[in-house]
């Protein structure tokens, strides 16, 4: 593969840097006050429930909205006030693109890297066959799927110093989302940095160094996964012939429900205890699976209805 020379010199500044960074929409804090610092070569983790203000922190870093208050930087450059130079250290995917239906999709690619200015070719063929794209088809006859191939392609092929994506894997199946964090561990390798905007806890997992999560525009959680004890979790389900027995006493348990004779919980650390008390109580089904992240921010920050 041909490698492009990296744009950014060892000793620059951090990819990103965001200081007190706010949008507001009259009363409405979209983003309020936020701090971050992610350093050149980190992959990071960008969650939150829908409105928590995560496009909104994409949107002020790449400069297409201004912010009410506070900065942010790409590699030193302001995204307001050096929007020219920052897009050129920076590919960003979103969660939906808007193509031009009348191009192939080879056109598509080959327009967005004239755009971009520099393209790796070889790269670019070798992602379109891992992503099992067909390029000469019109973009109006793509599914949503393929669509989001496009964007995830032209967005790799630049090797860009900095990829910003919102949602990349929106639209794509479990094998198409193996080749997309294949490609995230090569552009790892090849030392660019990764802002991921997911709602996937596992892909989160499989591929980011820390982590960043929003509520109503406030950074309530920084860190790597390993240090936030309270994110790995169980769901347990489990039903019975007559009332289940009580375990919100149990350490670690959390998030119980009961709703007619049918257990649900949550439960982080040893499951031993919660076992033993469901066994003695003769349950009819019993299930444990990780909880979804919707489930997670759920039983974390309380919302009353949360979407991701």
């Amino acid at each position: 593969m041909i490698n492009f020379k990296n744009r950014v010199e060892n000793n620059m500044p951090d990819a990103i840097k965001i200081d007190k960074l706010s949008k507001h929409y009259g009363k409405v804090k979209a983003l309020e006050k936020l701090d971050l610092v992610i350093k050149k070569g980190e992959v990071f983790g960008y969650l939150g429930p829908n409105g928590s203000g995560k496009t909104t922190t994409i949107r002020l870093m790449l400069g297409l909205i201004k912010p009410t208050n506070g900065s942010s930087q790409i590699f030193g450059q302001d995204s307001q006030k050096d929007i020219i130079s920052a897009h050129k250290l920076l590919s960003y995917i979103p969660g939906e693109a808007n193509l031009w239906p009348n191009l192939t999709g080879m056109e598509t690619l080959h327009f967005l890297g004239k755009l971009h200015g520099e393209v790796d070719e070889k790269y670019r063929d070798e992602l379109i066959k891992r992503f099992k794209f067909e390029p000469n088809k019109k973009v109006r006859t793509y599914s949503k799927g393929n669509k989001q191939k496009i964007s995830i392609i032209a967005s790799l092929m630049t090797k860009a110093d900095l990829l910003i994506m919102d949602e990349p894997t929106s639209g794509l199946d479990p094998i198409m989302e193996q080749a997309f964090r294949t490609s995230v561990a090569e552009a790892k390798a090849n030392k660019q940095t990764i802002f991921l905007s997911s709602h996937i806890l596992e892909e989160v997992e499989a591929l980011c160094d820390r982590v960043g999560i929003l509520k109503t525009g406030e950074l309530v959680e920084l860190g790597n996964l390993s240090e936030m004890k309270h994110l790995s979790a169980l769901k347990v389900q489990a039903t019975f012939s007559s009332a289940p027995p009580k375990v919100d006493k149990i350490k670690g348990v959390s998030g119980v429900s009961i709703i007619g004779n049918e257990l649900t919980c949550q439960i982080t650390g040893p499951i031993d205890e919660l076992i033993s008390v469901i066994a003695r109580a003769k349950p009819k089904t019993l299930i444990s699976r990780e909880p979804s992240l919707e489930e997670l921010f759920l039983n974390l920050y309380g919302d009353k209805e949360v979407k991701v």
